[in-house]
């Protein structure tokens, strides 16, 4: 790449916090038009780099240079002035407004709202992301969500245009757009800066990738020479553990929903209309869906958080739809939440206090009324050693872990309590691919020793993977229960959009 061919140079960027180098002396280009992967483990560098390309953090020594010119934003608004955007993993929008007050929120300088409307149609269209101006945000379904995020940088005209894990909300259709979106802004000379763990993904999309291991870059990489598994094996420096399970036959009906139907709490969430399915010890259900379509309040429904009529959800052969949370723990439904911080750990306890939450009763944590403390540090110490979680100890509070890492003692937590029944919603979402594998060997595991498992996830890969049998929420109605064994994704994006029967047999 000659000099004229960079967009962006990074030459040398470091940024340490106590205890830890989040980056340490990182270099690499990104060629203008060029899609640019950024790969690594959890706890690797990437937000902290991204973070500092995008003003939010400053660092402790290195350079970059842009379009030929220093570059050190001191904060997100002049990397914007300098033609660098981004979308985030976690969508910051309120539900309340409308799509063009949401944009509009983000401008140092916004027109007239009827100006921005039409703005907002010329460009969405433009990128085969239409959008209504007008349309409440809480009605919107993810992808259109994302759309809004994506379309207010485009707004922007960057030159660098960053995504965080931007397809782990859409559907395999909705994928195949964006996609088509990405490689229109790249022949316009639009450089992307692509973060992702699907690597399939990357290898489809992207032209060159820099990969970090701790926080320094180990290697550069052309995707498309590249197997998923050899990216894989670059980021976590060994060979990758491949998920197996023996596919001994299930055993005895654990967990049954019998026209299950909830009303969210939520005035923009889903409610849950007449679901039904069975679980059996020893199977994996797969549940799939875009989010938004009821799968909270399916974890809610399934964990306590909220109650049903008499004779919907049967445990074991007991009627449980009146049980609150811990009721249902003591009887051995254990379940993980996607929302990590706030709803599955509290973000400013230690981790031992946060094993402590779930775990008090069934890890015996508890005596005459005292905690045990140490027995509790222990069982903290063992979710950390055998889910490889990547903290200095058990002392440090939740919120300290990077999100995959904290995803990693959350699922571990519940597994290792030994449940007999386990509902887990994303167990793998924004997690490596090698603490994936550990992830989802851990289900398949508890699975082989009589454990009824429900995943309920919007990768599909991880489903295909892990599941014994499948179906899809959508608009808080679940399609039929299938073998998973055979289906095709063409079949399985028709069930998440809502087709039922012959529709997606004869895809």
């Amino acid at each position: 790449m000659t000099g004229t061919d960079i967009l962006l140079s990074i030459r040398g960027l470091t940024k340490a916090y106590p205890g830890v180098v989040a980056n340490d002396d990182v270099s690499f280009d990104i060629g203008r038009g060029e899609v640019h992967a950024l790969l690594g483990e959890n706890g690797a560098g990437k937000s902290t780099l991204v973070k500092m390309i995008y003003g939010l953090v400053k660092p402790d020594s290195g350079e970059m240079v842009l379009n030929g010119a220093a570059f050190a934003p001191s904060e997100p608004q002049a990397a914007r002035a300098a033609g660098v955007a981004m979308v985030f993993q976690h969508f910051s929008l309120f539900d309340a407004l409308n799509v063009a007050e949401n944009i509009a929120l983000g401008m140092a300088d916004p027109p007239a709202m009827r100006d921005l409307a039409t703005r907002i149609r010329d460009v969405s269209e433009q990128y085969g992301l239409p959008l209504d101006p007008y349309r409440t945000v809480g009605d919107l379904s993810a992808g259109e969500r994302q759309r809004v995020e994506i379309v207010r940088c485009l707004l922007q005209d960057p030159k660098l245009l960053i995504m965080d894990e931007p397809t782990s909300v859409l559907t395999p259709q909705e994928v195949e757009i964006l996609f088509a979106t990405l490689r229109k802004l790249s022949a316009e000379g639009t450089a992307i800066l692509y973060i992702s763990h699907k690597l399939e993904e990357i290898r489809a999309l992207c032209d060159a990738a820099t990969i970090l291991r701790l926080g320094r870059k180990v290697a550069e990489c052309t995707p498309r020479e590249t197997t998923a598994r050899e990216m894989a094996e670059l980021m976590v420096g060994s060979e990758l553990l491949v998920p197996e399970r023996t596919g001994k036959a299930p055993g005895p009906v654990r967990l049954a929903l019998k026209g299950l139907s909830v009303r969210s709490p939520s005035q923009f969430g889903t409610s849950l209309k007449e679901v039904s399915f069975e679980v059996r010890g020893g199977e994996v259900l797969g549940l799939a869906g875009v989010a938004g379509n009821g799968q909270d309040e399916l974890l809610a429904a399934l964990s306590g958080e909220l109650t049903s009529a008499r004779g919907m959800v049967v445990l074991e052969g007991k009627e449980i739809g009146q049980l609150g949370p811990m009721a249902r723990r003591r009887m051995g439904l254990l379940t993980a939440p996607e929302e990590r911080l706030g709803h599955a750990a509290a973000p400013d306890m230690s981790l031992t206090e946060n094993a402590l939450l779930t775990g008090a009763e069934r890890e015996g944590l508890m005596a005459n009324g005292f905690l045990r403390w140490g027995k509790a540090r222990a069982f903290a110490k063992a979710i950390i050693e055998r889910f490889d979680v990547r903290t200095p100890g058990t002392e440090n509070a939740a919120r300290s872990l990077s999100g995959g890492n904290l995803q990693k003692f959350v699922i571990g937590r519940e597994v290792m309590q030994r449940p007999d029944v386990l509902v887990v919603n994303q167990p793998t979402w924004g997690v490596d691919a090698a603490a994936a594998a550990v992830i989802r060997q851990a289900l398949l595991d508890l699975a082989e020793g009589g454990t009824a498992v429900i995943v309920i996830s919007q990768d599909l890969d991880e489903l295909m993977e892990v599941s014994d049998r499948f179906a899809a929420l959508n608009e808080g109605r679940l399609s039929e229960v299938v073998p998973a064994q055979g289906l095709t994704v063409e079949q399985i994006g028709l069930m998440m959009g809502g087709a039922h029967g012959m529709e997606v047999a004869h895809v």
